[in-house]
């Protein structure tokens, strides 16, 4: 069932496809030629939140200079995606930074092009060293739920359906033993059973009493400098699994999963993909000073590490590197789903193109992707900024080591980001000419997407170290078409997290994957975006949904955002059971 295009007072299809004139509250122009020109309007869209990561000016411990994440979710299911900003916290003997301690932020989309901070009103007032978050429905009742990963025990808030969130995490048992640091996450339905399991990577063993000070032993300089120490030279923490139970409980099972087997790892970002396209989701982990990690699913509850032999633990010279972000997209449109990690300077970043057969090769040098080195990447996604069909790349960046601004290192504390306008699977470095949302550098780490305003631009929220939030928009204008997609799973988990779309258009192709997390410890709007170029209609979308059946539903005209319900397709199955 094609339940109709979504506009912002839901009254059905839009009387002109493409129109964006009632909702472009940032309206493009012809002023910037494209493919984009970013400005950056947290301030004026009211986005007023300090990042707040230890020190300033001297990061003694690596607690305090890893960041934080952001999500990008419709958690009053207004229809509107709202903004939720992860936030640290400072060490006890840090200057102060005011009288009110660091909390995460919620902020409400107003529908205007601003937002209000809702945070206290939600229930989200919580101090401390947070890291990353992920969103998932986990029980099913309609509202986005979240997870957020902490330097101590992590916090699993659930949505009441009435614009707050109780925290429910020890109840549930996915507080963690408050020994881990957790980073990353994902919630993904690994046994497709209906319900959304949880995936947690995890960094160091930190023990600031036990941890010496920049300078002070082995793995705590860098060219020559005294810095703080880590992530080598510190014990790493395994990664867990937790299974859905229903009832609103959750069982560990990193071990029985085979999740734990794969040791010595620092790990970051979490990206889940169907890599081989067997219906069944798998786990891809950017991993710092180590290999990453490919989880491949094994269909009976376990899974195996096979990034050496897939070619993505590593670079294409057998080079381990210091992996922060990932994101996952098919940006030659072969059909096959590529993988892009950040790494940190003095190398690049690096694409993995999906060779069809469970192999992926290292295509950094052959898609135009070995420039900037002297850049360190966190939060990357993959994004189509101007329609065209084919994905561009943003990254942004910043660096770990204040200090890097006294001395000749090539790198510089604060950061530009870097764009890539992908041409027929090429990539072209246009960020330059990208305007002052490019080139005005900070210290970046988190970085999600969504269309916030529902005119089919794909915005960016880049949460910075230290400093306020970026919330970066496209001026740009262009003539191409594009299509959003949501989806509601009922056989399957209700957010359809780890469903496959193909959109078809006369001889095109394109595919997507709905997930959670990504980026750097972050998680993007759950509406699926397609640029269509010069297309103004598709011709059919092909849904392969978590539960493994596939639906055919017919094509639409360009500029909605439709709905697409599990079981009301064409060659779909009945739904098991109604949410």
């Amino acid at each position: 069932m094609l339940i109709g295009a979504q506009t912002p007072d839901k009254s059905g299809t839009k009387a002109s496809p493409d129109s964006t004139s009632k909702i472009s509250v940032y309206p493009p122009t012809k002023d910037h030629a494209g493919p984009a020109w970013f400005i950056d309007v947290a301030d004026k869209a009211g986005l007023h939140a300090l990042d707040t990561n230890g020190d300033v000016h001297s990061k003694r411990y690596i607690l305090e200079s890893t960041g934080s994440g952001v999500a990008v979710f419709d958690y009053d299911n207004d229809g509107w995606p709202d903004i939720f900003l992860v936030n640290g916290s400072v060490l006890p003997d840090s200057p102060p930074r005011g009288n009110d301690a660091p909390t995460d932020r919620l902020f409400h989309n107003n529908h205007d092009g601003t937002f209000t901070d809702v945070t206290a009103r939600a229930g989200l007032l919580s101090s401390g060293w947070g890291q990353g978050v992920c969103v998932g429905d986990y029980d099913n009742d309609g509202y986005e739920d979240l997870y957020v990963t902490s330097y101590g025990k992590n916090h699993l808030y659930h949505n009441q359906g009435n614009g707050t969130f109780k925290e429910v995490a020890q109840e549930s048992g996915v507080a963690g033993s408050g020994k881990e640091w957790g980073t990353g996450c994902a919630f993904v339905d690994y046994d497709r059973d209906g319900k959304l399991d949880l995936i947690v990577s995890n960094y160091v063993q930190f023990d600031r009493q036990n941890t010496p000070g920049p300078g002070q032993a082995p793995f705590c300089t860098w060219k020559e400098m005294p810095v703080f120490c880590g992530p080598r030279g510190l014990p790493s923490s395994p990664n867990i699994l937790y299974h859905n139970l229903g009832g609103g409980k959750f069982e560990d099972v990193s071990k029985s999963s085979g999740i734990q087997k794969t040791t010595g790892h620092y790990c970051f970002s979490v990206s889940t993909l169907d890599y081989d396209d067997d219906g069944w989701p798998d786990v891809y982990i950017a991993c710092d000073s180590t290999p990453s990690i490919l989880y491949h699913n094994n269909h009976d509850g376990t899974f195996t590490d096979v990034a050496p032999d897939a070619g993505v633990a590593y670079d294409g010279d057998g080079r381990e590197q210091a992996g922060m972000g990932s994101t996952i997209g098919d940006y030659d449109n072969d059909g096959r789903l590529d993988i892009f990690k950040t790494n940190f300077s003095d190398d690049t970043s690096t694409l993995y193109r999906n060779n069809g057969d469970g192999s992926f090769s290292d295509a950094t040098y052959q898609a135009g992707l070995s420039l900037n080195r002297q850049y360190l990447g966190w939060g990357t996604m993959f994004m189509d900024i101007d329609n065209d069909g084919w994905l561009d790349l943003l990254l942004v960046n910043g660096h770990v080591y204040p200090q890097v601004d006294s001395g000749k290192t090539g790198s510089t504390y604060q950061e530009p980001r870097v764009l890539y306008h992908n041409v027929a699977g090429k990539f072209q470095d246009i960020s330059n000419k990208s305007g002052p949302g490019i080139t005005v550098p900070a210290s970046s780490r988190g970085l999600a997407i969504g269309d916030l305003w529902l005119d089919g631009r794909l915005e960016a929220v880049v949460n910075n170290m230290n400093q306020q939030p970026m919330l970066l928009v496209n001026l740009a204008q262009n003539e191409n078409h594009w299509l959003e997609i949501r989806l509601v799973g009922t056989s399957s988990n209700r957010d359809a997290i780890g469903a496959r779309v193909v959109v078809y258009a006369g001889a095109h192709r394109w595919v997507g994957e709905l997930r959670s997390g990504s980026s750097f410890d972050s998680s993007n709007a759950f509406q699926l975006h397609f640029g269509l170029g010069s297309l103004r209609a598709v011709d059919r979308i092909e849904v392969r949904w978590p539960s493994g059946s596939t639906e055919v539903f017919k094509g639409v005209i360009a500029g909605q955002l439709i709905t697409l319900k599990e079981g009301t397709g064409v060659g779909g199955t009945k739904p098991l059971r109604n949410r």
